[in-house]
């Protein structure tokens, strides 16, 4: 470890382990070390994203297994306590939001840009690699993005989300007089909601089943809020110019391309089914552009200025506080309707 700390620093820190059994246990572990490139950052408050909740539920994601013990979180906030030997010591005592990522850097994806693809990256909580349900964390320097005193530890938090819903109005092309529907009001569906408006989309129609979340929706700048069961957009034809669907749902996903009009584009963010189909003779014939979304390149300027300029409100997500010895809480905390977003404190 570097010679610049903030305070002393212990040896051993707690942490919410999640087992291969699906059992949360909050046990000692050992305060990890900055390597040269790195800062150490005590944790003040991590956001909990369906990735946990899904590593919690199902024991994977895809081909990521829960096979050893791993603790969860990667939506962090925290203040940078000690630097390695290669990091400016002025660093020490900054507020940070970390970037949960570790690109190799020299990769083709890498060198291209594109970061996020990069064949060996290791993120937070993404098995075997831990994440931030515990005192201390590491990342390498420039991924510990300083902010400003005026954001909240849970606003800081959840830059990571929000990072994502900046990729995908990105990716959608979202401007001025944009039209765009929106499939899923839950945390991400409403910080997608947020950014197109603050990127001056004039018309945002979101739809979704629960009542509680259409109304969020329209709180936080949705034009309109559709209930699909009791209204079929589809019939109201080809007319807007993105569709980003945040829901992962195979038949929202069908529906919100046939809305979408001639060379729009479609925006896939929302992880549901492996594989469903689609309606391929209206994106042949419309030529749309269909792509995904897998984290995010670059985005915690754009990020930290919507939030700290209160283009976006980032604390009125956050519908539930827990620390580590109630993670299991937090992890089921989405059961409830009206349920956003939880925040852990791991040091209180």
């Amino acid at each position: 470890m570097g010679e610049h700390t903030l305070t002393e620093i212990p040896q051993t820190m707690r942490a919410a382990v999640l087992t291969p059994d699906r059992k949360i246990h909050v046990e000692e572990r050992a305060v990890p070390q900055p390597a040269s490139d790195e800062v150490l950052i005590a944790v003040a408050a991590v956001g909990v994203c369906g990735s946990d909740v899904h590593y919690y539920r199902e024991g994977h994601i895809g081909p990521y297994v829960v096979s050893a013990p791993l603790i969860l979180g990667h939506e962090v906030a925290g203040t940078i306590v000690a630097v390695g030997n290669d990091v400016s010591p002025a660093r020490v005592g900054q507020r940070v939001s970390v970037e949960p990522q570790h690109p190799c850097r020299l990769c083709d994806q890498c060198k291209a840009g594109r970061y996020n693809l990069c064949p060996q990256m290791t993120f937070y909580a993404t098995p075997p690699i831990d994440g931030a349900f515990c005192g201390y964390v590491t990342i390498q320097d420039d991924f510990a993005h300083s902010v400003p005193e005026s954001l909240t530890d849970e606003a800081t938090a959840l830059l990571e989300p929000l990072s994502v819903a900046v990729t995908a109005c990105r990716k959608a092309q979202i401007t001025r007089a944009s039209r765009v529907l929106i499939s899923g009001a839950g945390p991400i569906g409403l910080l997608i909601v947020q950014t197109a408006r603050a990127y001056g989309a004039t018309e945002i129609v979101v739809s979704d089943l629960v009542q509680e979340r259409r109304e969020n929706a329209l709180r936080l700048g949705a034009t309109r809020a559709v209930d699909p069961v009791a209204e079929d957009i589809v019939d109201e034809g080809p007319r807007f110019d993105a569709y980003i669907d945040a829901s992962g749902a195979p038949r929202a996903v069908q529906a919100g391309i046939k809305c979408v009009r001639g060379a729009g584009t479609v925006v896939l963010v929302g992880m549901g089914a492996d594989s469903f189909e689609l309606p391929v003779s209206t994106i042949l014939f419309r030529e749309l552009t269909l792509t995904g979304v897998f984290r995010y390149t670059d985005t915690w300027p754009a990020a930290i200025a919507l939030a700290s300029s209160g283009a976006v409100d980032l604390d009125a997500l956050v519908t539930g506080h827990y620390d580590l010895a109630t993670v299991e809480e937090a992890l089921q905390a989405d059961t409830q309707p009206d349920s956003l977003k939880s925040i852990v404190y791991p040091t209180r």
